[in-house]
């Protein structure tokens, strides 16, 4: 997994994504339930690796995609705060569950999450138990010292209140990720010892690039959340991107040398690293080492 690649830089930079969804059906070719082209995910992870990705985090979201996410690599383990309410009809037999895939894999589990609270697709789960199961999850923070992989959307009073009464079970704290909201938000969170995940979702508009360029460097990890969230060229931050890969417009016309338009994957963490360098005016080789160095000492502190 660890593979460099000399950049058009002109210095070798590594990355880690600290978030990417590499269960997903896409990466299977499937799109809404439709075979468009055979699977690709071995592809997708060897343009990662010659891309410069030397650690991938994969994203579990429910219970049921913690075992084909093991068998890739490491992950951060946990319920989607759209999916809470699968704790629903046995609370303790779901924890217990969670609780036994990370004992099993221990090696391979980096963070708790993703958990939080979304208040944007309430018709999959209602705030209450969101509310309910997200502190219930917090335990296993406590309980297998782990940092946290977190998820806030359109609900950052709720979810900033339920962090800070938890503070003192979570001594490792965590990473907000596909962060998009307010400078104001962001500061409470960092002063709370929390970092903030960068990915194309958070440089969509001209208010989310000037938030991300005066969050402190040493505070930002970034992350695709692929096969979701790329850099479009109608977001703000597409002016700033210099990365371009081949790529076929239509997935039923899949190569394995190409990318498909639409989407994501981890090797164009580059083209978030890039966004953050145009708009924060630093060099993007300077801001590659920070953001690894940030990421290992939360997530690798021995360099597992």
């Amino acid at each position: 997994m660890k593979r460099l690649l000399a950049t058009n830089i002109g210095k070798i930079m590594k990355f880690i994504d600290i978030g990417a969804n590499l269960t997903d059906p896409m990466y299977q070719g499937i799109y809404n339930g439709s075979t468009k082209h055979e699977p690709d995910l071995s592809h997708v992870l060897q343009r990662s690796w010659a891309g410069g990705l030397d650690k991938i985090i994969i994203t579990v979201g429910t219970l049921s995609d913690c075992e084909p996410t093991f068998e890739i690599v490491k992950a951060d383990v946990g319920c989607h705060p759209t999916r809470c309410g699968e704790f629903v009809p046995d609370p303790d037999g779901y924890f217990s569950s969670l609780c036994q895939q990370i004992e099993q894999h221990r090696e391979k589990v980096v963070a708790i999450g993703e958990c939080g609270l979304d208040y944007d697709r309430l018709q999959f789960c209602e705030k209450a138990i969101q509310q309910q199961y997200f502190e219930k999850q917090l335990e296993l923070a406590a309980r297998y010292d782990l940092p946290l992989f977190l998820h806030c959307r359109s609900a950052h009073k709720d979810f900033a209140t339920i962090l800070k009464r938890n503070l003192d079970k979570l001594p490792r704290r965590g990473v907000v990720h596909t962060f998009d909201g307010t400078l104001e938000a962001a500061e409470a969170l960092i002063a709370d010892g929390f970092a903030i995940g960068i990915n194309g979702c958070s440089l969509k508009t001209e208010e989310n690039l000037s938030v991300a360029a005066k969050i402190p460097d040493e505070s930002i990890m970034l992350e695709t959340d692929s096969p979701w969230c790329e850099i479009r060229p109608s977001h703000a931050g597409s002016k700033h991107v210099q990365s371009k890969y081949p790529t076929v417009k239509k997935k039923e016309k899949w190569e394995a040398s190409s990318l498909i338009a639409g989407r994501c994957e981890p090797v164009m963490i580059s083209q978030v690293l890039e966004v953050l360098a145009g708009i924060k005016g630093k060099p993007a080789t300077e801001l590659a080492d920070q953001y690894y160095e940030n990421t290992l000492k939360m997530f690798f502190p021995q360099g597992k």
